[in-house]
């Protein structure tokens, strides 16, 4: 599919300003484990995925990392091209999860759309407040939700994208997404074993009981 067939408002705008997207939008290929973008002095522009999942996340100047949201098929992030909004600054990093496509358009080009459109400057600024949303969540998670709920929480969601019960993640991985130490995931997690919830292999985290990680997960 194409980049007008992608993008959410390409039909309300005027023929000169999509063709001034398709022309500037640049397909790219990122494999699995790619960095795609690195913190606030790299303005890579936006980015559309087509196909495939990234992670966009901070890291603390420990090395200790924790993920803010997932880009899924059509999604679009604009912290990526934050350059273009002078008062917005974010050291967020962008890897490919899966083998991934999408498109960039540059920030310069994006930037002269929003000066001369009123429907792109409406349309970024519900981005922009779409994915500021989604960091304070997550920044409302770490600070008031137990550890064993925000690991049953993020179980049953990576249950949901990966369409199986048998998930292969390290404990290490885990503990990127949500911020903490490889240690303290492996004390949970073996918990959750010995209460029959999941069941533990190298490399894997098997989910043996959904309704037992639901009522972890509800307050």
């Amino acid at each position: 599919m194409s980049f007008s067939e992608h993008f959410p408002i390409y039909s309300k705008l005027s023929a000169r300003e999509q063709e001034i997207l398709s022309s500037s939008a640049v397909l790219r290929t990122a494999s699995r484990g790619t960095l795609i973008h690195n913190g606030a002095l790299d303005c890579l522009g936006l980015i559309l995925v087509r196909s495939g999942q990234l992670r966009a996340y901070f890291t603390s100047d420990e090395g200790k990392e924790i993920t803010l949201y997932r880009l899924f098929d059509r999604d679009i992030c604009m912290l990526t091209a934050s350059c273009v909004m002078s008062s917005i600054q974010f050291e967020i990093m962008i890897t490919a999860e899966k083998d991934t496509q999408f498109w960039i358009v540059p920030p310069y080009v994006y930037k002269k759309l929003m000066e001369q459109s009123a429907v792109v400057a409406n349309y970024t600024n519900e981005l922009m407040a779409t994915r500021l949303t989604d960091v304070m969540w997550v920044m409302e998670q770490v600070l008031w939700k137990s550890f064993d709920r925000r690991l049953a929480q993020f179980l049953l969601q990576e249950q949901e994208v990966e369409g199986t019960s048998v998930l292969k993640l390290t404990h290490e991985v885990i503990a990127s997404h949500l911020g903490t130490a490889r240690e303290v995931v492996t004390r949970m997690l073996k918990y959750f074993q010995t209460e029959g919830i999941v069941r533990l292999t190298r490399g894997t985290v098997e989910l043996t009981d959904l309704a037992g990680l639901q009522r972890l997960e509800s307050p």
